[in-house]
């Protein structure tokens, strides 16, 4: 164990897969999930040093897992990473690791919590569609739903955090395609946009009342009414942010780059485990 972290190795449909794993520091804590955004282009960021969730452990009571993507991405449903090409299931995988924490560490199966950034943020929507009785709350930053899972009927109603920057240039507030196109040229991996994603999400959980609007000079969030078992989703707007991670100071390298700027009003680690912590209730409590 090196910095409190240790790896794990867990075959799934055949494949040999990684996680990196931070530990709760006694039996009976929820597990966080953190994954990374598309690395297939050679990118590879220490994804657990760009939020605090690894270093705040302790201090919440949980475990924390980064789970590597095959070929550094992941099978979110848009069909245009390397990983949906190669058919992976990845919540098969993701599921696994859930499974794999509890058996090891102790940790909560229906506790989880998974949390993820553009490709991982994608990824996030779907395990919340598929395996919502283990995942109770999911966050995704810098990604929207991808528009061929609107038609999948969950089991349970799942609380969502979602959070986009209305300056990113790689995947818009709006929504939109992917910029991998097809062999033709053609658009692929439609997107829903922040709006759309969090009234989808609304509308599965049953979140009919009046919500509750709270905005600064730099961001705004839109906080549903409760939904089914207590769910809520929230909406929330970073006012000039990017493809960023809140809270993470930009290394000067990427000074200039496009969508590199970041907000450092509030902490999205902080912010995601603050809105999950009191919504991890039972699957029970949850089913549609």
């Amino acid at each position: 164990m090196v910095d409190g972290m240790v790896t794990g190795e867990l075959t799934v449909g055949g494949r040999e897969r990684t996680v990196l794993m931070r530990p709760p520091s006694e039996a009976g804590r929820p597990l966080v999930l953190v994954l990374h955004g598309n690395q297939s282009g050679g990118m590879k960021r220490e994804w657990r040093d760009w939020t605090t969730f690894r270093t705040n452990a302790d201090r919440w009571g949980i475990g924390v897992a980064f789970p590597q993507g095959w070929s550094g991405c992941w099978a979110d449903g848009r069909g245009v990473t390397l990983a949906d090409e190669a058919g992976l299931d990845d919540v098969a995988f993701l599921r696994a690791v859930i499974e794999w924490s509890a058996e090891r560490y102790g940790t909560v199966v229906e506790h989880s919590i998974v949390a993820g950034i553009s490709n991982g943020a994608f990824m996030a929507h779907r395990v919340g569609l598929e395996i919502g009785d283990l995942v109770p709350v999911f966050a995704a930053v810098a990604g929207g739903l991808p528009a061929d899972l609107a038609g999948v009927e969950p089991t349970h109603a799942v609380s969502g955090i979602l959070i986009n920057g209305d300056g990113d240039p790689w995947v818009p507030i709006e929504g939109g395609h992917s910029r991998h196109r097809g062999h033709d040229g053609e658009l692929r991996g439609r997107t829903y946009g922040l709006a759309d994603s969090g009234q989808h999400w609304r509308e599965l959980n049953g979140c009919t009342g009046a919500g509750e609007t709270i905005r600064t000079d730099q961001s705004q969030r839109e906080l549903s009414s409760p939904g089914v078992g207590g769910t809520r989703i929230v909406e929330w707007t970073v006012f000039g942010g990017g493809h960023t991670w809140p809270g993470v100071v930009i290394p000067a390298e990427h000074a200039g780059v496009p969508g590199a700027n970041s907000t450092m009003e509030f902490d999205g680690a902080e912010e995601i485990w603050r809105f999950a912590e009191p919504l991890l209730t039972s699957p029970e409590d949850r089913k549609l």
